[in-house]
């Protein structure tokens, strides 16, 4: 299968670092014991926002001018997945602009074969206005470091 956002799949999954553990839950299940093809998204939340987290660029609390909010999502499956398995969902920033970042997602199943990919671009914007805000230096140095 060709990914079109991924050149090198080897290179590309060597470039990983930043992973969270997720066990397929039965709730997001079909009747066939297969995970759904919406939980796949919510695995990509959990891991982006834990990514933030890890950088200091997710702050739940307080008063915030900008949040970074997802403009665009995407996943390709490339294995089925089943209740009870445990993944690996890795995330990190593709690639930084000047108001967004292009986030990539690898998810790897039990035998550490990979089940999915996924990107996404994240938008940071202004909490009044709803448009478009510069990310600050300090914010592009913390989603480029790998």
């Amino acid at each position: 299968m060709r990914i079109p956002y991924i050149e090198d799949l080897d290179k590309w999954r060597s470039t990983f670092t930043f992973f969270i553990p997720i066990k397929v839950r039965f709730s997001e299940t079909d009747l066939f014991g297969h995970m759904n093809n919406t939980a796949s998204f919510i695995y990509f939340e959990q891991a982006r926002i834990e990514y933030l987290k890890s950088l200091g660029l997710f702050n739940s609390s307080g008063e915030m001018e900008a949040i970074p909010v997802v403009s665009d999502l995407q996943c390709n499956y490339l294995k089925q997945l089943y209740f009870d398995q445990t993944l690996h969902v890795y995330v990190k920033a593709q690639h930084v602009g000047n108001t967004s970042a292009d986030i990539h997602y690898m998810v790897l199943d039990d035998k550490q074969e990979i089940a999915l990919t996924g990107r996404g671009r994240l938008v940071y914007i202004h909490v009044q206005t709803g448009k478009p805000v510069s990310l600050e230096e300090s914010m592009k140095e913390a989603l480029l470091q790998q």
